[in-house]
Formats: structure tokens, C-alpha cells, sequence
């Protein structure tokens, strides 16, 4: 310590010293008359040039803040299935987003979309060419949309009706036929169809001419289709059924125009030129309707069943169980339970046939009334046999599941193996699997949703 001491003490004479020493060497440096003003005029020109460029970087710093910030914004306001038509649609049209038959596809059966470079820009002479490869309502098929491919344009709004059908029973098709027909003459023309884009869309002051039509009857369609308006603001259904006199949320914005979702232009899509030709002068009849509609949930579900059978006309009890639980938010290891419990208690492989699969989820989308049933059976939430499964699944949707069926589902979900289900849990899981990860959750803000929590963590956070 002593020696550091000794080394870091410096004599002031000697600073002193060297530094008269050093300046008087600089003293005697003969710098030339001229040279100073050239070094004034350098200095100068690097001083207000190092101003411009820290002016100009401010100014692209404040700006790229600004830009990024609005994107937030606009990104916070998108709902899932805005972002996911985004995500997956690969086409535009004159600055609006469109998704392919093929987009359609897999945006509800695949995570991710396939790799792409770059969105494809349609001309007008391409829209032509699409409406005339769309095939007339009476050569509708359950394989349209994959014998299409990118033959044909969907938009936002008709991407949310699809999507509707796909949840939808088979008692709910003439009530959403009977909400496109506002004149109740047994036929829907394409005036009226057009009802859904002025609810789904209505984001600008500016109206779209249409023909007037019921307000009861937009309402009613209000219902049958996303509800995503009403998430998008938080409101609940009492404010929903505000008067007609009451200027409600509904009237603001709702589909953002920036992202190309929904612009204000006429362009019949395939499945405007399917349901009413190329001209637009046919009308849609119920029987037509209801056979697009059962088309549609038939071919989601065989390109589903075909996905895991690999050719074969079964899919393993395994393979079943996946893809009931592909849409659940079940953590891995909750996943994982699932499947171990499965392989532990099938025995013998006998496979899932298409019609199997299709029955199970012809009573998914009738699953309220199932729940319905159980409150019937169960009224002190006791859990229920299989037997009694069986009974409430021929009343909700007049068919009945196969034993093996009902076996297969009760491996997977009957917890402790008692030959009971937990239909509280079950009902909860199959939501989830029904509505393709697009399930809504009601937006809460304020105390109340600060309550529910502190509630939640309370219960589950420990």
C-alpha cells in the first residue's frame, strides 16, 4: 500500500515544468498567414455539417417512432381472424386482400400458410377469367374449393360467413337462409346476400346504395354470424340491444381499411358469381343453399380426415384424439395426458372410419343443445355414463355415434376410468376444438376486469 502511495504521488513542479516545456515547442511551429482562415472555414463547414446530419437523424428518428407506433395501433385493433385472413391471404385486387379456395383451406386446418415469396397481383383481365372458371350452384361439389385451388377470390367478410357454416347444425341453415331473405319470397337475390358485407363492413360514413331492407332482419344476421364487432369493442349483449333511436358502437369503424380488407369496390368474387352466375341475375334457393352449406363442412372435414389417414379409409384412435385436441389451449403436458391415457386403455386398434368422424362432428356443431340435454340428465353436475351419452347425442342430432366411438371418446376423457364422464370439462374442450382457435373472449377493461384477475390468479396462479 505504501509503494502504490508512493508511486501515484506526483510532483507539481515537474507537471509544471513539462507542460512550459511542451508549449514553448509548440511556440516556435511557424504556421503559414493563410492557414488560419482555412482552418476557421474547415471548421465551420464540419460544424454545420454535423448540425444538418443531427438534425435530419432526429428527424427520421422521431418519425420511424411515430410510424412504428401507429403500426401498434393498427395491429392492437386487428381481432385473430383479421390477422389470420391476413396471414393467409395470398392475392390482391386494387389494393384489397383476397384469399384463395385453396387459402380458405388451409387457413382451417393448417397452422401456417405455405411458404410464398410475395403476394400475386390479379388484373382485371385475371378477375375475368376467374368468374368464368367458377362452377354454377348446380355442379357444387364437396370438392369445389380444392378442385379450384387459386382459381378464385374470397374477401374478408365472406371468409367470416365460411367460417360460420363450418359451426353451424344442420337446423341452423334455414335460419340463416331465412335472414338473407328479407323479402321472405323463399328466394335470396344477390341485392340482398350483399346485407352481409353492409353489416360486416360498415367502417366509413359513406353508405353502400343498396335496397332497403329490415332492420329486424340485420339484427338477426348480426347474430348468425361472427360477433366479432362486438368483441372488437367490448360490448355485451345488453348494449348490443340498444334501441333503434341510440347511435351505439356498432356505428363506428370496424374492419380497418388500411390493411386491405375490405376496400370500397364491386368485384364479384367466386362466391358471389357461384351463388348467382356470372351476371348476377340468379337467385339462391334454400335446397341450393343448404346443399353448399353441407358441401362446405364436408369438405373441411375430409381434408381433415384425409391429412392423418394417409390413404387409408381409417385413422387411428391416436390420430382421432389429435385432432380433436389440435385446436385446444392444453399445455404439453395436459396434451401429452391426453394421449397416454388413450393408448393405456385401447386395447385394439379398430380405426376411425370418415363417417365416424363426420357424425362426431355433425354433434360438436350441435353442442349447446348436447349441453343442454346433459342439464336434463344431471341437474346436480354429476358426471354421466355412456349410455346416457349415447341417448343426449340421438336427440341433439336425430343419429347416433357407434359404440366404438363413444369408447374411443370416453378413453380419452374419462379421467379416473370409472365409466364416467366429466361433461363440464369435455363440453369446455370440444369449444375449443369446434371453433378452430377462434374462439371469442369478451373483452373486460376497468375494475371489473382487474377483479376477475386477481380472481383468476387467486385460483390458479398459485
Amino acid at each position: 500500500m505504501a509503494a502504490l502511495r508512493r508511486l501515484t504521488r506526483v510532483d507539481p513542479n515537474l507537471l509544471k515544468c513539462n507542460f512550459r516545456r511542451n508549449f514553448s515547442q509548440i511556440r516556435k511551429i511557424k504556421l503559414p498567414e493563410s492557414s488560419g482562415a482555412t482552418l476557421l472555414a474547415v471548421g465551420s463547414g464540419l460544424f454545420i455539417f454535423a448540425g444538418v446530419l443531427w438534425m435530419k437523424h432526429k428527424t427520421v428518428y422521431a418519425y420511424k417512432v411515430k410510424k412504428k407506433d401507429e403500426e401498434l395501433r393498427r395491429a392492437v385493433k386487428l381481432t385473430s381472424r383479421e390477422r389470420r385472413f391476413i396471414k393467409f391471404a395470398s392475392v390482391e385486387y386494387d389494393g384489397q386482400l383476397y384469399m384463395t379456395p385453396q387459402d380458405f383451406l388451409e387457413s382451417v386446418v393448417e397452422q401456417e400458410p405455405r411458404p410464398r415469396l410475395k403476394r400475386r397481383f390479379l388484373t382485371e383481365k385475371e378477375i375475368e377469367q376467374i368468374k368464368d372458371h367458377t362452377p354454377s350452384l348446380k355442379k357444387g361439389s364437396s370438392e369445389m374449393f380444392r378442385k379450384l385451388r387459386d382459381k378464385g377470390i374470397i374477401s374478408y367478410t365472406e371468409y367470416l360467413f365460411l367460417l360460420s357454416i363450418l359451426t353451424k347444425p344442420q337446423s341452423g341453415f334455414r335460419i340463416a337462409f331465412n335472414m338473407f331473405d328479407t323479402d321472405g319470397n323463399e328466394r335470396v337475390d344477390k341485392n340482398e346476400f350483399l346485407v352481409l358485407v353492409d353489416i360486416l363492413t360498415k367502417h366509413s360514413k359513406k353508405e353502400i346504395k343498396m335496397k332497403n331492407y329490415d332492420k329486424e332482419a340485420k339484427h338477426a344476421m348480426e347474430k348468425i354470424f361472427s360477433h366479432a364487432w362486438k368483441d372488437k369493442r367490448g360490448i355485451n349483449e345488453d348494449k348490443a340491444n340498444q334501441t333503434e333511436g341510440e347511435k351505439g358502437p356498432i356505428q363506428e369503424e370496424y374492419v380497418d381499411d388500411e390493411q386491405g380488407l375490405q376496400r370500397r369496390h364491386a368485384v364479384d368474387t367466386t362466391l358471389i358469381t357461384h351463388f348467382f352466375g356470372k351476371k348476377g341475375k340468379d337467385e339462391l334457393r334454400f335446397e341450393g343453399f343448404k346443399k353448399f352449406m353441407e358441401n362446405l363442412q364436408s369438405e373441411v372435414l375430409e381434408l381433415e380426415f384425409h391429412e392423418f389417414s394417409k390413404g387409408h379409409k381409417t385413422i387411428s384412435e391416436v390420430d382421432f384424439a389429435r385432432i380433436l385436441l389440435r385446436y385446444t389451449y392444453l399445455d404439453t403436458d395436459e396434451y401429452d395426458m391426453f394421449l397416454d391415457r388413450l393408448l393405456d386403455r385401447i386395447k385394439e386398434e379398430r380405426g376411425i372410419t370418415l363417417d365416424e368422424f363426420k357424425g362426431f362432428c355433425q354433434f360438436l356443431n350441435n353442442l349447446e343443445d348436447f349441453a343442454i340435454a346433459m342439464k336434463m340428465y344431471t341437474l346436480a353436475d354429476h358426471p354421466i355414463s355412456k349410455d346416457e351419452f349415447h341417448r343426449a347425442v340421438k336427440i341433439c342430432t336425430g343419429k347416433s355415434l357407434s359404440r366404438h366411438l363413444v369408447h374411443t371418446v370416453f378413453a380419452i376423457f374419462d379421467e379416473d376410468g370409472d365409466g364416467h364422464l366429466s361433461y363440464r370439462e369435455f363440453i369446455a374442450i370440444m369449444k375449443d376444438r369446434l371453433h378452430r382457435g377462434f374462439k371469442i373472449v369478451p373483452r373486460q377493461y376497468g375494475y371489473n376486469a382487474f377483479k376477475t384477475c386477481v380472481q383468476d390468479w387467486m385460483q390458479h396462479g398459485f
